[in-house]
């Protein structure tokens, strides 16, 4: 018997005729732990975002844009693969009207009640965990951020918070969100390949703050470190202390999980949903968290620069391939004591790979590489100064007309972007408009959202802020977000353009600011087709480039990096 039909055996049993299976853990992590990653043990999906509707008689797989060529290789043999946007998941459900099972601790209470499903069943024994025998996690130990790096004492942190929260004798707050804990307690973790978090939540009551996590990973210096204020308990201790709050008002983020508020309410516990500050507050970077940001995108920018040289000086690019690419940057970036691990994982895709936009190259998939096509890089790093993501198209041989014509349009919008004028109350999508406008205009667009937010030595996708279609959030000082416009041609090639940004301040205006320092393929640039306003931002990001970088390159690469910067 198969997964699938072993997960099927458990419907009767639970009076069910589906289940429900999301990527996320029960820390709602983006890069799940392989060992906790349920989709992809069920499903073979290996994309950060999906879930899988498995019935008695048929299964389907839903993902967004970004993914749906990816779920086809690689899930649609036992999966009908859905687009969420055209099929969202929740009136699927309602139209099939029948009984579909979900783990309570896997989904968020907000999205349970959007859905507003009588048919969504919660079932505390999780089913994929009943067929599913794996190895225990390995224990990872947390670690304290040096005040170097954060520029904020957690206690001025804590301050700010219960004064937002009006913290008092009779109300405390319950945190889910594990990076909102690492950010007010200026602590560090490796719950995930990808990001230094620690898997955890946390109880903020007027006199401490109980943070509820695997014990082991606790030290005796970081307990010693924070004292009696910030007591660490097991996560098995979560439910006991939130019963001993009777006389309490438990505020919660309405993206905590169904699992807790279904608890808070079975138990008749006095509770109300006020938004967690912790998430606006994290986004707007202090002066000490800037600074590190630009070092950081200093060290990154010289491993990807000399990564591009040495790639366009291969004589025999037969000889490269995807996964010996991505492996051959990842060993300049590991030349700075600085660097720890990937942000995320790396985007290798030569040719038409290029054009699935959440490519992960494997043994099946890895091309090699050859003349006259396009590769697409998008990478990053988790520095202890900060956490870089950064996307470059390298053009080989001779591009046609059209690949620059389209890669000159993608660069128009990543200028449009980082231009664009913020005011007191610029939206995501007023940004996102101007970035696709001149693709646009030979009715061209991309599937996915041009800007996410990115941590401090944290998650490298933070929200807010967004730039996209449907974002109507708006922009505070200190915020770094992506800027990533592109184009994808389904089997021959993709283009992707990105660099970070943050918010500055200058005196009464606020404006975008470049934190990436890697040169654009000059090679795929049509001058004919820029404004004097396009051509002289080119021209500047390029002599910073060039101003940044020259006193890290060797003879040879000097002379690539001045030929990549010298002016169009």
């Amino acid at each position: 018997m198969n997964k699938i039909n072993k997960l099927k055996s458990f419907f009767l049993k639970h009076n069910i005729d589906g289940y429900i299976v999301p990527k996320n853990d029960n820390y709602f992590n983006e890069f799940v732990n392989p060992n906790n990653d349920r989709l992809k043990y069920i499903s073979n999906f290996s994309g950060s975002f999906g879930y899988a509707l498995i019935l008695k008689n048929k299964n389907y797989l839903f993902v967004d844009g970004r993914y749906l060529i990816q779920a086809n290789i690689e899930s649609s043999k036992n999966y009908t693969i859905l687009e969420i946007a055209k099929n969202p998941i929740s009136n699927f459900i309602k139209k099939l009207n029948v009984r579909i099972g979900f783990d309570p601790s896997l989904f968020k209470y907000l999205w349970i009640k959007k859905n507003n499903n009588k048919n969504l069943i919660p079932i505390e024994e999780n089913l994929i965990d009943q067929i599913w025998k794996r190895n225990k996690n390995k224990i990872n130990k947390a670690f304290i951020l040096s005040e170097n790096f954060h520029g904020e004492h957690y206690k001025s942190k804590i301050s700010k918070v219960k004064k937002i929260l009006k913290i008092n004798e009779k109300k405390t707050y319950f945190v889910q969100s594990n990076e909102n804990i690492c950010w007010l307690l200026n602590i560090r973790g490796k719950d995930t390949d990808f990001a230094p978090i620690l898997n955890s939540t946390a109880l903020i009551t007027n006199k401490q703050i109980f943070v509820f996590c695997e014990i082991s990973k606790i030290s005796s210096t970081i307990k010693k470190f924070y004292g009696k204020k910030i007591n660490f308990l097991h996560t098995k201790k979560l439910t006991e202390k939130l019963f001993k709050l009777k006389n309490f008002v438990i505020a919660v983020d309405s993206n905590t999980s169904y699992k807790i508020i279904d608890s808070l309410k079975k138990n008749h516990l006095k509770f109300k949903f006020q938004t967690d500050p912790i998430y606006s507050l994290k986004s707007q970077k202090n002066n000490t968290e800037i600074l590190n940001s630009k070092l950081c995108h200093i060290y990154d920018g010289v491993a990807v620069t000399k990564f591009i040289c040495w790639l366009k000086n291969q004589k025999n690019l037969t000889k490269i391939n995807e996964m010996y690419a991505e492996t051959r940057l990842e060993q300049y970036r590991k030349r700075n004591s600085s660097y720890l691990f990937p942000s995320f994982k790396t985007i290798s895709g030569f040719g038409k790979n290029g054009a699935i936009i959440h490519y992960r190259a494997s043994k099946q998939s890895n091309l090699a590489f050859a003349n006259n096509n396009l590769y697409l890089i998008d990478s990053g790093g988790q520095y202890k100064e900060g956490t870089t993501d950064i996307t470059r198209t390298i053009s080989f041989g001779k591009p046609s007309s059209f690949q620059k014509k389209i890669y000159t349009k993608v660069l128009q919008g990543h200028i449009a972007v980082h231009e664009f004028k913020i005011k007191k109350k610029t939206t995501g999508k007023e940004i996102d408009y101007v970035a696709r406008k001149n693709l646009k205009k030979i009715n061209l667009d991309y599937n996915h959202g041009t800007g996410h937010g990115v941590g401090q030595f944290l998650n490298v996708h933070e929200n807010p802020p967004s730039i996209s279609k449907l974002s109507n959030q708006h922009f505070y000082q200190g915020q770094i977000v992506s800027n990533e416009p592109g184009f994808y041609k389904q089997n021959e090639f993709g283009i992707r353009i990105e660099n970070l940004i943050y918010v500055e301040r200058i005196n009464s205006k606020y404006k975008f600011c470049n934190l990436t320092l890697v040169p654009y393929e000059k090679k795929l640039i049509n001058k004919k087709l820029l404004n004097a306003r396009e051509i002289n931002y080119i021209n500047n990001y390029h002599r910073t480039v060039f101003d940044s970088l020259k006193a890290f390159m060797n003879k040879d690469e000097l002379v690539f990096l001045e030929t990549q910067c010298s002016p169009i």
